[in-house]
């Protein structure tokens, strides 16, 4: 039996090792992750606040509004992605359906007279309350989650194609259309993309991988050529000649380089671009890394990709690491969401792809995405606290030699 004397003892040591779980050191992986998350949307409301403030004075507005609204939409997000780490992996399995459904729905409000707001040609966006969200931002998430969840439970089945397209191929296809049928071409590309993340995280045979892939580049092509604006874009990406078109499809394209060109090596210094002054069109927006090469120079520039190289390798790390297929298929889409649409959004300005219309992550203005894409690595930041810990292995001790007697 348990003296009374022991019983304190005991308790309290048990009180001791439970607030040693809570407290218990993080993962390398999540430091790297939440960091670069972290000082990535630090330096993204910086650079809203540099490209926003002239034009909204001289518009009659005050000169913080965008950079608070952004600044409220972070303090919002970074809160809850450090809420969502502390969920665990069986939160998010049990969660991957509704989290579908409900940005499905989200996104179908975009179609609701006096709520859907349409803009250059998409209509993509709704307003609440004097707030802008676009929707389709959250499908993101939601739709990583779910072919996470889909593709887990069929790992046993993924050899037959059957299995893969079935019901992963109608429900996307479905999810994307909503997104299409807003005309947001570029968006639509990257849930393409998580789609194929998913699937090739989710080890399917290669020749079962490359038929969605060859399908949904023939889908993009053809909504490219069926879109006269798209193909005017596109073609005067090829152009070799652009300022012909200088007025037309290569104004944006052609200043978001002379912006680069501008700043140089060193910048002109943070608050000194000159093509914020309505001269670049979505400054603030797809072409805020334009303004970051102009005041910060190559040097800004190259500390915004090494900060996504860092997100990208605790991310692939998680992945590697990892022995849950859902966390390795979650991980994987998430990654390539973010980086991928990243170096997107930093070719189109380099002008090395056509224009897409897709916000850089973490860093443009815009709430929706910010809050999605802080929300999307709180869920990466759970997946590192479940990785398996490293054990140490102790060395071998030198058996003893037997005693003769």
């Amino acid at each position: 039996m348990t003296s009374p004397a022991e019983a304190p003892a005991r308790r309290g040591l048990a009180a001791r090792v439970s607030l040693g779980k809570v407290f218990a050191p993080v993962p390398s992986e999540f430091l790297l992750i939440a960091s670069t998350a972290l000082l990535l949307t630090v330096f993204g409301l910086v650079m809203v606040l540099s490209a926003t403030s002239a034009t909204s004075t001289a518009a009659g507005e005050a000169p913080y509004e965008a950079f608070f609204k952004q600044g409220v939409f972070a303090m919002v997000g970074v809160p809850l992605m450090f809420i969502a780490s502390r969920l665990p992996v069986s939160f998010w399995k049990r969660s991957a359906w509704l989290a579908l459904i409900g940005a499905t729905i989200f996104q179908l409000l975009v179609f609701v007279p006096g709520l859907g707001v349409e803009a250059h040609g998409n209509r993509n966006w709704i307003l609440i309350a004097g707030f802008q969200f676009q929707p389709a931002e959250f499908l993101k998430l939601g739709l990583a989650l779910w072919l996470g969840y889909v593709l887990f439970r069929k790992q046993t089945l993924l050899a037959s194609w059957k299995h893969v397209v079935i019901p992963v191929i109608p429900v996307s296809a479905l999810v994307i259309g909503t997104v299409l049928a807003g005309r947001d071409l570029g968006t639509a590309m990257i849930l393409v993309l998580i789609v194929l993340g998913a699937l090739f995280f989710s080890g399917v045979k290669l020749r079962i991988f490359l038929l969605p892939a060859i399908a949904a580049a023939a889908v993009v092509a053809g909504l490219a050529i069926a879109s006269p604006n798209r193909m005017a874009r596109i073609m005067s990406f090829l152009n070799p000649n652009c300022l012909e078109e200088y007025l037309t499809t290569c104004y944006q394209p052609l200043h978001g380089v002379w912006a680069l060109a501008g700043g140089g090596i060193f910048g002109l210094g943070l608050g000194n671009s000159r093509e914020k002054y309505e001269w670049l069109p979505a400054a603030a927006n797809d072409y805020i890394f334009a303004i970051v090469g102009e005041e910060l120079g190559l040097i800004g520039c190259i500390v915004v990709l090494a900060l996504f190289a860092l997100f990208a390798v605790g991310a692939f790390h998680v992945i590697r690491k990892t022995n849950d297929p859902f966390v390795r298929i979650v991980s994987g889409a998430i990654t390539i969401w973010i980086v991928g649409q990243a170096l997107i959004n930093i070719g189109v300005v380099l002008r090395l792809l056509p224009v897409l219309g897709v916000p850089l992550p973490f860093m443009s203005q815009g709430g929706t995405s910010l809050l999605s894409v802080l929300i999307a690595s709180g869920v990466l930041l759970s997946f590192a606290r479940s990785l398996p810990a490293k054990r140490l292995i102790a060395p071998e001790r030198p058996a003893r030699a037997a005693r003769i007697r």
